[in-house]
């Protein structure tokens, strides 16, 4: 059975984005309409006052002026005119409140939907998904990009039908006027719109090369703070200063490009616009004292054409930063549109019991990991894993939670395919140790107890005993409640592994998979923590996977992995009499502490002679 994902267009996405709010959009759009057919008033109050109540001209509104007195009335009582216009400014600026207001809480709730529904999306991506991606530029994406989408709907896309509106009802003004002069303003239009065109092409690419450029800045800047005690410990603080400064530099250069670029673009639009106002003074002056213009409708065609250039130029704007944001809408899209982890098949409940691996194939790209292997683990035994490094020892783990997913072979629990369980319910059955801990930057409790809705304390404490981690916690300030901080880098190696192991613990889970999770821990910890899980939790299905082969030593069953093939199979001790790569292995590893000693023996011997010598 396919997976199936609702696949994104540019309109599709933003339309998705838009639930929940429209109705904001809605009213700021209404506002803004209502305002721009009271902003056309003003003008024609003003050109009837110059006309005919200060002038001697016959009113063009003559109904009008006779329900308000008249022109005799008004000559005679000015404040009139002046108490319509008050009135006319404060119901627009009643409206452009209204629009401004509903278009920022709509912006608003916008990139807050963004947000949640973007964080959600990668949530429930696979990891081969995580795998490909750079953190640094996900993070990018989901932040200047979205703001980027916020920014063009707030401020450019919900004020286009402003923007027709206010050309649509200022040409039918002009022309109204004087149909010559409006000629002129209706020029404009189509060149402004053409070039604005022709930048939207040049500048898209551009704009996709600046977002590339800040994804890999960030994530740069990502994993040296993430990674700054690598950075010191190697003293390779130069080193990532200079990465960094050239990554900076690279896209600092991309953005002046795009900068030379945008200052023609707006420099050209002020030209236009500039010299469009100039010869509208001009020719309406001339107009007016060849008697076909009166100055009444001379301020009043200016006043229009004020009205004109601007939405105009905003018509050219939005088209121009279209291709920003279709640059920001395409990135977001590819999130969008990326194939989520979903269940298929009959969604099974989970039930404890036998696991088989039969004639599982997987590759990571064209690198084969794990070549047609197979093994069954009945229910409460342990399975001990070991191979050299790239075996596929990790991905036999990854397969079984199903955060991989076999290309070939099938993978069952008491006869069940993996595929046709819950995969919540699969999860949550297999407790799992990484074989590199993560740790959120919470209190230690809240990283132990980070599956529980309610922590119980004592729980808490039991759980980080059987992981030899009580005695370690008992000797920090703030006990349970004492911070790790990012990626647990107050803790030492061991602790790290050791809190994960009780975050393990605390799902009590039928299946344990322990990914050579004991490596950072000495000797007698390990076996004091392997004999623990083995009182507390000898019931569960345990996969061990470990370079030290004295942490296997008391598995039922021990698989060895070259070359994504298992090698030998069986108990410790039937391995150890095989005489083969298993009992080899355990040779080197019994016997490298006494040649170590003799190591340090002949050093301090040298040492020793030395001083003598000086």
């Amino acid at each position: 059975m396919k997976q199936k994902s609702k696949t994104f267009g540019r309109f599709d996405m933003i339309v998705y984005f838009l639930k929940g709010s429209t109705r904001f959009f809605v009213i700021s759009v209404l506002s803004s309409f209502l305002l721009s057919i009271l902003q056309m008033i003003t003008p024609r109050i003003v050109s009837v006052t110059v006309d005919s109540i200060i002038g001697n001209r016959p009113p063009e509104y003559p109904k009008i002026v006779s329900m308000l007195g008249g022109t005799q009335f008004l000559r005679e009582n000015i404040w009139v005119i002046a108490l319509i216009s008050a009135a006319v400014g404060i119901v627009t600026t009643a409206f452009r409140y209204l629009s401004s207001f509903y278009n920022s809480k709509g912006a608003e709730s916008l990139i807050k939907n963004i947000r949640d529904l973007l964080f959600k999306k990668v949530l429930h991506l696979p990891l081969a998904w995580h795998m490909e991606n750079r953190t640094g530029d996900i993070i990018q994406r989901c932040t200047t990009d979205t703001e980027t989408i916020r920014s063009f709907i707030a401020d450019q896309l919900t004020r286009l039908l402003n923007i027709l509106i206010l050309i649509a009802v200022s040409l039918f003004c002009v022309f109204s006027i004087h149909a010559r002069l409006a000629l002129l303003t209706l020029l404009t239009i189509p060149i402004v719109v053409s070039y604005s065109y022709i930048f939207y092409k040049r500048s898209s690419k551009l704009f996709t090369e600046c977002d590339e450029s800040e994804g890999v800045l960030s994530s740069i800047a990502q994993e040296n703070l993430t990674g700054s005690r690598v950075v010191k410990a190697f003293g390779q603080e130069a080193y990532e200063k200079e990465k960094f400064e050239k990554q900076n530099d690279d896209y600092t250069s991309k953005w002046m490009h795009l900068c030379r670029l945008l200052a023609v673009y707006w420099g050209t639009t002020d030209f236009v616009a500039g010299a469009q106002i100039m010869l509208v003074l001009v020719l309406g002056t001339v107009a007016c004292i060849n008697g076909s213009l009166t100055p009444g409708n001379l301020i009043s065609f200016i006043s229009y054409n004020t009205m004109l250039i601007w939405p105009v130029r905003q018509l050219g704007r939005m088209i121009s930063d279209m291709s920003k944001a279709g640059v920001a809408v395409d990135r977001i899209r590819y999130i969008m549109n990326s194939r989520e982890e979903l269940d298929t098949g009959a969604k099974k409940a989970f039930s404890a019991g036998d696991i088989e691996f039969k004639n599982v194939s997987f590759s990571y790209g064209s690198c084969k990991v794990l070549d047609n292997i197979s093994f069954k683990l009945k229910r409460g035994q342990v399975l001990g894993i070991v191979g050299a490094t790239g075996s596929g020892k990790t991905t036999i783990m990854l397969l079984l939670t199903r955060l991989c997913t076999a290309q070939s072979g099938t993978i069952t629990i008491n006869g069940t395919d993996i595929n046709d369980i819950e995969l919540g319910e699969l999860r949550k059955n297999i407790g799992t140790v990484m074989q590199e801990p993560f740790l959120f930057s919470g209190t230690l409790a809240e990283n132990i107890a980070i599956t529980e809705k309610e922590p119980d304390p004592e729980k808490i404490k039991a759980v980080s005993a059987v992981a030899c981690l009580e005695k370690t916690v008992e000797g920090f300030k703030e006990k349970y409640e004492t911070i790790v901080g990012e990626r647990g880098i107050t803790l030492s190696g061991g602790q790290k592994q050791r809190t994960a192991i009780a975050r393990m613990l605390m799902l009590n889970s039928p299946v344990m998979v322990l990914d050579d999770s004991l490596s950072a821990v000495d000797t007698e910890t390990d076996s004091k923590i392997r004999a623990n899980l083995s009182d507390s939790f000898g019931g569960a299905t345990v996969f061990l996977i470990s370079h030290r082969l004295t942490s296997l030593m008391k598995a039922d069953t021990v698989i060895v992995l070259s070359d994504g093939k298992i090698t030998e199979s069986g108990s410790p001790d039937s391995l150890l009499e095989q005489n083969g790569q298993f009992a080899e292995i355990y040779r080197m590893q019994m016997t490298l502490p006494e040649e170590l000693k003799q190591i340090q023996h002949v050093k301090s011997d040298t040492e020793v002679k030395i001083t003598d010598e000086k």
